[in-house]
């Protein structure tokens, strides 16, 4: 059956126009239909293979996910955090190891509740204080002798807040005197 109609069209694959002879034609010849067939293929061959290198990828974790204990190096894939994090969090009680024999193994219980726990709200701002009830930096160091580095290692260590004005930091006046007053002093 051969078609009287000649519609100008654009081939998909190469980009020439061409005179196709049915409203469906795509292409411009045989060469490149074969051509933009095969890309097609080769696309579908690349993504199944995309998948299954996901899939392998993935099938550790999941296997982790339905263990009961795990070792530490296995805690640490499945947390995605690094063996030295967890053995920080056995240390301050966050996360309890067991050992048997020459392993260690953490119940997979136990790392689920690391996520139950609650988060911890922010800390709240500090209200600001009357600056004429503070000291500035540089009154602390005339009127206690002590030097730039030592206040601000003192201020770091006690946690002491600062308030800014301008170029000036502000420090409460009470916060200091009872910190540097010579009677509390050993």
């Amino acid at each position: 059956m051969s078609s009287n109609i000649h519609v100008n069209r654009i081939c998909k694959n190469c980009g020439k126009e061409f005179e196709a002879k049915t409203t469906v034609t795509k292409y411009c010849s045989h060469t490149c239909n074969n051509q933009a067939y095969k890309a097609r293929k080769r696309s579908t061959k690349v993504e199944i293979s995309n998948e299954q290198t996901r899939q392998i990828k993935t099938k550790p974790v999941e296997d982790l996910r339905t263990q009961e204990y795990l070792t530490v190096e296995e805690s640490a894939r499945l947390v995605r955090v690094s063996r030295r994090t967890l053995y920080r969090m056995n240390e301050r009680g966050e996360l309890l190891f067991s050992k048997i024999s020459r392993r260690t193994l953490i119940r997979r219980s136990d790392i689920d509740r690391l996520f139950e726990r609650p988060t911890l709200s922010p800390m709240p701002e500090p209200v600001p204080v009357a600056l004429t009830e503070c000291y500035t930096m540089k009154e602390v160091m005339q009127k206690y002798g002590i030097s730039e580095k030592a206040l601000y290692e003192l201020i770091k260590r006690n946690n002491i807040t600062k308030q800014y004005s301008g170029i000036y930091a502000y420090i409460q006046k009470a916060l200091i005197d009872k910190l540097l007053s010579p009677s509390t002093q050993p």
